[in-house]
């Protein structure tokens, strides 16, 4: 055991996060995305929910400043339908950690996939919401 790290947080993901440079990507999904298709790197959290395990990440995952879009989400296929609430958690999450980068982009679904194949590792959840995938983008320290 370690003081300080989120025990959300398989031994796993931390590694992967370590190993992670700026700009590299990190995708979170619910438990309808799919993970398995699209992940060079996988990292099971069966039994979380996205925002769980978000709020964990961002206490040790630096996001990158606002203009390389660091927090992108699936843009709802509906252009009428409303925004889905778990966006609301996401951007509170962020604000916490990260507060001059609350804004969520969104990504038309397919170019959502296309990304989350190029991200460096993809998480897969328990999240039974829909619409409740992230795609973050790696930071620096200052």
């Amino acid at each position: 055991m370690l003081k300080g790290i989120p025990s959300i947080l398989p031994p796993e993901l931390l590694k992967i996060m370590m190993e992670m440079g700026h700009g590299d990507t990190l995708v979170i999904g619910d438990g309808n995305f799919p993970a398995a298709a699209c992940a060079k790197r996988l990292v099971r959290c069966d039994g979380h929910g996205v925002v769980p395990v978000l709020e964990a990440v961002l206490q040790l995952f630096p996001l990158d400043t606002p203009d390389s879009k660091p927090a992108c989400v699936m843009q709802v296929q509906d252009p009428t339908a409303p925004r889905p609430t778990i966006w609301r958690a996401f951007q509170s999450a962020i604000a916490v950690h990260e507060p001059s980068k609350e804004t969520l982009f969104e990504i038309e679904r397919f170019a959502f996939y296309e990304e989350a194949k190029k991200a460096y590792a993809v998480v897969a959840t328990g999240e039974t919401a829909i619409y409740a995938n992230l795609i973050l983008k790696k930071g620096v320290i200052a």
